[in-house]
């Protein structure tokens, strides 16, 4: 197969965070592009030319008119239409290329990987697999699910055998919220292959819409590349939240701690490597892929050693909404106030700034923690549909704001509004690091912030 925009036709199997873009720049560079997805009411607002992914997200916009329907842009050029969205799995029969993207969460008891909506993917595609055609894996998955589960699925559903009658890769993606098109087109990638020609073939395909080295490696180093990466990620957050505190306990401010840290480098070093950096502490760690990626790592080693220092980042991690509680609790109890029948109003309910991207958000760990302290609770999320109300209406007589996710629309609240729209003796309790600690207090704040009370 030589891929050419001209005559290679792209399948796209899930339509999130990392599927929507991708097929989008793939359209843009010329390739007709099918995206399959199982929600229909996606797939509908994606074909009116909508935007599913309600958060920031610079470029997105601006790709969706240019590759929608015929028509016209919204900068008055012609749209290409060499994009549109189904729910029918058939369309996987003229595809030359299918790259997967669905969701792999793990159980939430057990921590090993929940395929189910994966599994269902890959029997669908199996089933209407052409010969030749090249399957690319971007979900993240456990070392193993290569060759052990995406691979017999597609052999048995299909009837074809893998470099015989088609071709398999991974490619995992690397991907926040907040920068989908940034991070696929910049970003270097690694390309799991059975064998050279795969490897290639993907790396060619993956050069129209990435600028970012491409470097070809097997399935399962790829698929531990992933989940390491995220992992790793994850184990130094857990350090920062650990950080925050100890800070807490001996009386430091972490930010000023972290920032000191970070600055410690030679005299003259200009360039400073982002991983010798301390990560940022805070309300806790959502999004699909660090709170489930370490266990996907662990379980693929689960066979051979016990992990130790992954899963105590987990936790570590886990337990930082409970700390947004016990602070809360303490400033409650400085003014004699109870929790129980007391206004809490909670900022922000996606895992991350500027997002719309609620999976697994720590704010669910607190909420779930409120509700049974039997606080009124308020919510307030300018990204999330559910929770975009008046943030005056959310505040008014609140006794507490907790802060979990540090949108634009919270860094400049002007504190003496807020003390007039809360109650006596206000409290912020602050999990980003969003509010000015001094010009809090000095308003006549109660102010607790994670690594800084």
């Amino acid at each position: 197969m030589k891929i050419s925009p001209k005559t290679t036709k792209i399948a796209i199997c899930g339509l999130g965070y990392v599927g929507f873009p991708v097929a989008l720049l793939l359209a843009r560079a010329g390739f007709q592009v099918v995206g399959v997805d199982v929600n229909e009411d996606k797939i509908k607002k994606i074909n009116r030319g909508g935007n599913p992914i309600e958060g920031k997200e610079p470029g997105l916009k601006e790709l969706i008119g240019q590759v929608s329907a015929q028509g016209r842009s919204a900068s008055g050029g012609k749209k290409t239409g060499r994009f549109r969205a189904t729910t029918e799995p058939t369309f996987y029969q003229a595809a030359d290329i299918i790259i997967v993207a669905v969701e792999t969460p793990v159980e939430e008891e057990t921590h090993e990987p929940a395929y189910r909506a994966l599994k269902a993917a890959l029997r669908d595609i199996g089933r209407n697999l052409k010969k030749d055609a090249l399957i690319i894996i971007e979900s993240t998955i456990a070392p193993g699910t290569m060759s052990d589960i995406i691979g017999p699925i597609l052999e048995q559903e299909s009837g074809l055998r893998i470099g015989n009658d088609f071709l398999l890769a991974n490619c995992p993606e690397r991907l926040m919220p907040g920068h989908l098109i940034e991070n696929i087109t910049n970003y270097n990638r690694a390309i799991g292959a059975q064998d050279q020609k795969t490897g290639d073939l993907a790396k060619s395909l993956y050069k129209y819409i990435v600028k970012g080295k491409l470097e070809t490696t097997d399935w399962v180093t790829a698929e531990v590349v992933k989940a390491g990466e995220n992992a790793y990620r994850d184990v130094q957050i857990a350090f920062a939240n650990e950080m925050a505190l100890l800070s807490e306990a001996v009386g430091a401010n972490v930010w000023e701690v972290r920032y000191l840290i970070n600055e410690c480098r030679r005299r003259g070093e200009t360039r400073f490597d982002a991983l010798r950096q301390m990560h940022l502490p805070g309300a806790g760690v959502g999004g699909h892929c660090l709170p489930k990626d370490s266990w996907l790592l662990v379980y693929g080693a689960k066979e051979s050693i016990e992990p130790k220092l992954i899963p105590l980042a987990r936790r570590i991690n886990n337990f930082m909404p409970r700390h947004m509680i016990e602070l809360l609790k303490e400033s409650l109890r400085q003014i004699e106030k109870p929790i129980a029948g007391s206004k809490i109003a909670v900022l922000g309910y996606a895992y991350a700034g500027n997002s719309d991207d609620s999976r697994n958000t720590p704010t669910e760990e607190l909420l779930k923690i409120l509700k049974n302290s039997e606080a009124r609770i308020f919510v307030h999320d300018p990204y999330i549909k559910e929770y975009k109300i008046s943030l005056d209406k959310t505040l008014k007589g609140a006794q507490a704001l907790v802060l979990m996710a540090d949108h634009d629309q919270y860094k400049n609240l002007n504190y003496n509004k807020l003390k007039r729209l809360m109650k006596s003796h206000p409290i912020i309790i602050d999990g980003r690091n969003c509010f000015d600690k001094v010009k809090a207090q000095k308003a006549g704040f109660i102010y607790k912030g994670v690594g800084n009370i």
